[in-house]
């Protein structure tokens, strides 16, 4: 069988940003990687969990919504594959990502989608460690730019 694309990153140079993963068509996934991969140190499932909702919420709920494809959570839980539209500058990419951490590091109040009949998996949340790892992203990206969207191979 072919290797898909995302086997092909070296993960040992690879370290906490965002990456431009590939462009199919006019979807570009970004790899919003926010551990290091194969240091020992993951994303709890609690905060995996909430992150998911409370990104994929905040990135729906924008300007640039109509053209979110999908986010969802790595398997390996050291980030977040985040799907849009080519229409979306790398630059404003960026910006929605930067801005996404910022909500979810202040989130207060109920978690979006956190009731039984809205989601498989209800009770294993943790709002606390997810804004404890937003917020470690918003030093990360606060001055990302989209030179450094490449892989380092």
């Amino acid at each position: 069988m072919k290797t898909i694309a995302s086997f092909t990153v070296n993960h040992d140079k690879l370290d906490r940003g965002m990456y431009t993963s590939r462009i199919d068509g006019d979807a570009v996934t970004y790899d919003i990687r926010m551990k290091k991969p194969n240091n020992g140190d993951y994303l709890e499932n609690g905060a995996l969990h909430t992150i998911e909702h409370l990104f994929a919420t905040y990135v729906r709920n924008g300007s640039l919504s109509d053209n979110i494809i999908y986010v969802g959570p790595m398997g390996c839980r050291t980030g977040f594959y985040l799907i849009v539209r080519d229409s979306i500058r790398p630059a404003d990419a960026i910006r929605l990502v930067q801005q996404t951490f910022e909500f979810i590091a202040g989130f207060e109040g109920e978690i979006p989608g956190n009731q039984r009949q809205e989601c498989g998996n209800y009770l294993e949340h943790d709002l606390d460690g997810a804004k404890k790892e937003a917020a470690l992203m918003i030093d990360v990206l606060k001055d990302w730019t989209e030179d450094q969207l490449k892989y380092k191979n």
